[in-house]
């Protein structure tokens, strides 16, 4: 008996085994049926059934050569039939067709099918087809499977090379990232996500803007890197990812996290580490949320309007006169999206020197980044309160328009130019470390 009738036979009581005494080549319809759609980003649950229900694309028991690059391998008709259809199933399907047609031994008729690969990556792709997990180690050797992955049309190791870790470069330092790390709200889509679904595409296709036809090699494909960010900033984020707590060492530091964050597209971590205070107003007994002005984002605010059961108005007959509308008093809510369960009376912080209080008046004056953004939050909240505002400006203005001008509290269609101020009598007032009474002495 040669060396091939020997490894044939070897191979037959090996796939006996695996399959649990079920016959060879009896993986009967279902294993035609899952066929039928590709895996990968189809994520079809079966298909990790595939190690031991293996089709019948090529006969088991038949030992077919490849040659990649100068290096001879010769893997069994199961091991190819695992991972199938493929380039290598359909070349030797084809091969077995016309021996077939003409009468000839399929022994014999089968040559060798040579490809100008390199064989040391073939090497972990035979141990897959052989049916060994085989795991990328970093970016350059994920990058090399994935491309002869889809080279070779497996749609099982593409499969299982689309729901790997990420490997990526960030700076000076390489990362391999679980995808589950972004899994929480508001971190998914981002920047690694979107990035992998243009450079790896799904198995229905084999390289974006590429067509399979004539293509003789899989392009080049870089691993992917960040080289303008810093690798330590990063570690930080995978380190919040993870949930652990970090110690936030400065203003700075802050601001460094949250610029990487919103350079990443995590925003579900970026209003995690957004400067606020929440806390609870025992005379009120309302929860309460201090957060700067540049940090306010449209869809965290709503508006909560108290009617008092006392004051509502009574049931009465048809016949009477409809009664005055009830006053309420509406207080403005936020929410920071994606990070806060339910929404808190806001309180809001403007720093620097922005804003100017008219003691004669009562009435705020806003300047420079600070007024225009208060007049688009005005605008918002009149919006809410469904007041006709006079010019489509703020976050409304959509397409043009009065574009031109600034957005500004007088425009919002809430007050004038200025915003009216009103001190109650349980209001503190410190200026300059000074406390300030209603009448302008201080103290």
């Amino acid at each position: 008996m040669d060396q091939r009738a020997t490894m044939a036979q070897s191979n037959r009581v090996g796939e006996t085994n695996l399959a649990r005494g079920t016959p060879l080549g009896a993986s009967g319809p279902s294993g035609v049926s899952r066929m039928a759609d590709p895996p990968g980003i189809l994520r079809n649950p079966e298909a990790r059934n595939w190690n031991t229900d293996v089709p019948n694309h090529l006969p088991h028991e038949k030992v077919f050569p490849i040659q990649i690059g100068t290096e001879l391998f010769r893997l069994s008709g199961a091991s190819l039939s695992s991972d199938a259809p493929s380039y290598f199933s359909q070349y030797f399907q084809c091969q077995l067709r016309q021996a077939q047609e003409k009468g000839e031994d399929p022994n014999t008729a089968i040559r060798t099918l040579y490809i100008d690969r390199d064989p040391i990556t073939f090497k972990d792709i035979s141990l897959h087809l052989q049916g060994y997990h085989v795991a990328p180690r970093d970016a350059s050797h994920f990058v090399k499977l994935f491309a002869d992955a889809q080279f070779y049309s497996l749609p099982r190791l593409i499969s299982q090379l689309y729901e790997e870790n990420i490997f990526i470069t960030v700076g000076d330092r390489e990362f391999q990232i679980p995808r589950e790390l972004f899994s929480d709200p508001g971190n998914s889509p981002n920047y690694f996500s979107l990035s992998f679904t243009i450079f790896f595409s799904s198995p229905t296709e084999v390289f974006p803007g590429l067509s399979r036809e004539g293509l003789l090699r899989p392009p080049s494909i870089l691993p992917p890197s960040v080289p303008n960010r810093s690798s330590k900033t990063f570690s930080e984020i995978l380190h919040l990812l993870r949930g652990y707590p970090l110690e936030i060492r400065s203003p700075e530091h802050r601001a460094e996290l949250l610029r990487d964050c919103r350079y990443f597209h995590l925003k579900g971590l970026e209003q995690k580490l957004i400067p606020h205070s929440i806390s609870y107003n025992l005379l009120r007994k309302k929860s309460e949320i201090t957060i700067r002005l540049v940090d306010i984002r449209q869809s965290g605010l709503s508006i909560l309007t108290n009617i008092s059961p006392s004051t509502a108005p009574a049931t009465e007959p048809l016949t009477s006169p409809p009664p005055p509308p009830t006053p309420s008093v509406g207080y403005v809510h936020y929410q920071r999206p994606f990070a806060d369960s339910s929404p808190s009376e806001l309180i809001l912080e403007i720093g620097d020197s922005a804003t100017l209080l008219h003691w004669d008046t009562m009435r705020l004056e806003f300047f420079g980044e600070t007024k225009i953004r208060m007049g688009r939050l005005l605008e918002v909240v009149a919006t809410k309160l469904n007041l006709p505002g006079k010019q489509p400006l703020g976050l409304l203005m959509k397409n043009g328009g009065a574009s031109s001008e600034p957005a500004s509290p007088g425009k919002s269609g809430l007050s004038e130019e200025m915003v009216r101020v009103v001190i109650g009598e349980d209001c503190g007032v410190v200026c300059d470390g000074k406390v300030v009474d209603l009448n302008g002495a201080t103290d």
